[in-house]
């Protein structure tokens, strides 16, 4: 069950949540990612957040998360250092009662990312002229998020990887020097998660 910060409601099953993470690795796929390929996520606090990062997990995909109210200097930097093919961003996102546009936030980093190839966009709320998270979409890089999964099928068998492969990219805040990279692996990831659950 999730909740937004307006007071919008989403209810969402384990099979459902499998299903939309199958047609966005799909998704993904249709866009040329490919296991190893880095993929950067710009998103507020939404469930396609969750959904995105399982689908790069599924497809053998590094993701890496940039905190939805971070800069464009903060998340061009984070794009450069991990070299990501595609960002994963909203037209917007509420917090603390406002709206952040985080598509333009993103249209103003990738702009120093010879890296990106591709910009998938969640409409997070209806976007027009004149609205304050209002999406300026460029033609052929940039890709409606609910568009590319009404054309995706939710069958997609999970990418072997190997237990020492990269699950994703997690940056240290930058506030006392130059964002590190900190890379768990797939397999680490999974016995901390485990030792979690069972002693904690």
């Amino acid at each position: 069950v999730w909740e937004g910060e307006p007071g919008d409601r989403r209810t969402i099953t384990y099979w459902e949540l499998h299903r939309e993470v199958c047609r966005a690795a799909n998704a993904l796929k249709t866009l040329g990612v490919k296991k190893g390929d880095r993929i950067a996520i710009y998103l507020p606090m939404i469930p396609e957040a969750a959904i995105a990062m399982l689908a790069c997990a599924r497809i053998g995909a590094v993701h890496s998360v940039v905190f939805g109210g971070f800069s464009a200097e903060s998340l061009r930097d984070r794009i450069n250092d991990a070299k990501a093919v595609c960002l994963i961003t909203a037209d917007g996102g509420y917090r603390r009662g406002s709206v952040l546009p985080l598509k333009r936030f993103a249209d103003e980093a990738i702009a120093q990312c010879p890296s990106i190839r591709d910009v998938v966009v969640v409409q997070r709320r209806p976007g027009g002229p004149g609205d304050e998270a209002f999406a300026n979409m460029t033609e052929g890089r940039d890709h409606w998020w609910h568009r590319l999964l009404d054309q995706a099928t939710p069958d997609c068998p999970p990418e072997p990887v190997d237990a020492e492969d990269l699950l994703f990219i997690l940056y240290t805040s930058g506030t006392t020097g130059k964002p590190k990279g900190i890379v768990p692996t797939t397999g680490g990831y999974l016995t901390q998660v485990t030792a979690t659950m069972k002693y904690v």
